[in-house]
């Protein structure tokens, strides 16, 4: 129990300092959000976004098949970077030196290009299209959106939130609703992939269709 509220309290990393908090739909200065332009996100699998980014990006970008994150509102797309080579008797701290300076050189270096391939996948799919960048153990993110998220709570389930902005966990009950989110998304990543891996088989399925034409004998 102690352990679960010390987590509690500090909640995960960066929650306090998301961009786009407060701003329903926004983006950081510019304000994108969910359908950009009034549009609605066009209804494609996820292997046809894939597919999609495959032709579209510059040939020399690695992109692993976990290297792209899809839903309704946002295409997130991280680029694997080469690992950096380090001189010898270099430790931990000078590989993390290393690895935020590539990505940070990639991102200054490729700013122009990610926005053009951004603004055609949106006008294809309607969806947001974000960036980030992994080299060696490093992984960042470099401009994600916030999108609102509508739903309804039974008072046992507000008094929860309400109880986290009186620990000082969250300032809101959004901002509650967003931590609880997060934890679930930490402690429990083998199942919910184990849930992706299986509405991916179902849409591949799905997309090969029947294989007896409709003919009847």
């Amino acid at each position: 129990m102690k352990d679960f509220f010390e987590e509690m309290m500090s909640g995960p990393p960066g929650f306090a300092g998301r961009r786009g908090r407060g701003r329903p739909g926004g983006r950081g200065p510019g304000g994108r959000g969910r359908n950009p332009g009034g549009r609605s996100a066009v209804p494609v699998g996820r292997q046809t976004i894939n597919s999609w980014l495959a032709g579209r990006l510059p040939h020399d970008w690695k992109v692993d098949p976990d290297g792209v994150l899809i839903d309704d509102d946002e295409v997130v797309v991280f680029v694997a970077l080469q690992d950096v080579a380090l001189p010898d008797g270099a430790d931990e701290a000078d590989r993390s030196t290393a690895e935020n300076a590539r990505i940070s050189g990639f991102r200054e270096d490729t700013r122009q290009i990610r926005m053009r391939i951004a603004a055609e996948g949106e006008a294809a799919f309607g969806r947001v299209f974000s960036w980030g960048a992994v080299c060696g153990s490093t992984k960042t993110s470099f401009t994600t959106a916030s999108v609102p998220v509508m739903t309804r709570l039974r008072i046992a389930d507000r008094q929860v939130l309400d109880t986290l902005i009186a620990a000082g966990v969250a300032r809101s009950r959004s901002d509650a609703l967003a931590w609880c989110v997060q934890l679930v998304g930490r402690n429990e990543q083998a199942w919910i992939s184990d849930l992706r891996a299986a509405f991916e088989h179902v849409e591949a399925v799905r997309s090969r269709g029947p294989s007896s034409g409709g003919q009847s004998q």
